[in-house]
């Protein structure tokens, strides 16, 4: 699995300018334009033409599979709620696509659409792009959980606090709605955790999963201790030992600004594998590093 999600990473990266570019874009201002002209003309026969429908779409109307993304936000929403919707929406789709590529973005969204679409045709329901723009944020969260958000536009709430209450909700119509609406919200995050797979943990704070280690190899050894038998060290004063070299008092560190594992035990450290050379990064400049040749 390991060796498929690398081989899935480097065919992105090697392609990363295939496809559609601007995605989040298209998306936003052609969702715009279906909620003006129906504010506008005061009926939604434009949005009846493009929602998810499973009997048009049993009976050809296949474009209802790709459309139904537009739909979002139109009946009694506020002009002022769409519009801070799509232009959040919209930016964090640039940034994820800044980050991956067009190619892994146009996967990514267009993947979350195709299992809603399965879904329901299979159980029946309407599929909504509500949960599938809330992976964008929580995928964004993932990759920057110490990025901040204005809550009420002057209120610094960092993104991981945001993405863990999502989650919260999302579990909370998991139990709560009827089916097969239940399933939405996990059917439309799997992409998410699909294209994240265990990185998906990286929402949890760097000091909560450091702390969580340290209790885990704590029991471990505990559990496993065993009394160890003294060691008297013979020939220190050997020419061996009075010119062997002394080994760092650190495991880990980071070629940009030199934080090793144990000046900050909190931060995790990672090696490069587009740099030539075995070259450290701690979290800070692994993203964000030029790369040795």
């Amino acid at each position: 699995m390991k060796n498929l999600r690398t081989s899935f990473e480097r065919f992105c990266y090697a392609n990363r300018y295939k496809g559609i570019p601007n995605l989040m874009l298209y998306i936003a201002v052609g969702t715009a334009i279906v909620y003006l002209v129906g504010q506008m003309a005061g009926n939604y026969a434009l949005y009846s033409i493009l929602c998810f429908d499973r009997a048009s779409i049993l009976h050809g109307q296949v474009w209802r599979l790709f459309t139904y993304p537009l739909t979002y936000g139109t009946g009694n929403s506020s002009v002022l709620l769409i519009a801070i919707s799509l232009l959040c929406y919209y930016s964090l789709g640039q940034a994820m696509e800044n980050i991956w590529g067009t190619l892994k973005f146009n996967l990514f969204y267009f993947s979350g659409m195709i299992l809603m679409d399965i879904y329901c045709l299979i159980f029946g329901g309407q599929a909504d792009v509500t949960y599938l723009n809330l992976s964008l944020f929580l995928s964004y969260a993932t990759l920057y959980p110490d990025a901040h958000f204005l809550l009420l536009f002057f209120i610094p709430v960092k993104a991981w606090i945001f993405a863990l209450f999502n989650l919260v909700i999302v579990l909370l119509d998991l139990f709560t709605m009827p089916f097969p609406y239940n399933l939405f919200s996990v059917i439309s995050l799997a992409n998410y955790f699909l294209f994240f797979g265990k990185d998906v943990l990286n929402v949890v704070p760097v000091s909560w999963r450091a702390n969580f280690r340290r209790m885990v190899r704590k029991s471990k050894n505990n559990a496993t201790a065993k009394p160890q038998p003294k060691v008297i060290q013979f020939n220190a004063g050997s020419y061996e030992a009075s010119t062997a070299k002394p080994k760092a008092p650190y495991t880990h560190r980071c070629t940009i600004c030199g934080k090793t594992d144990i000046s900050h035990p909190e931060l995790e450290f990672r090696y490069c594998s587009r740099c030539n050379g075995y070259y450290c990064y701690c979290e800070e400049h692994i993203s964000n590093h030029v790369h040795i040749q």
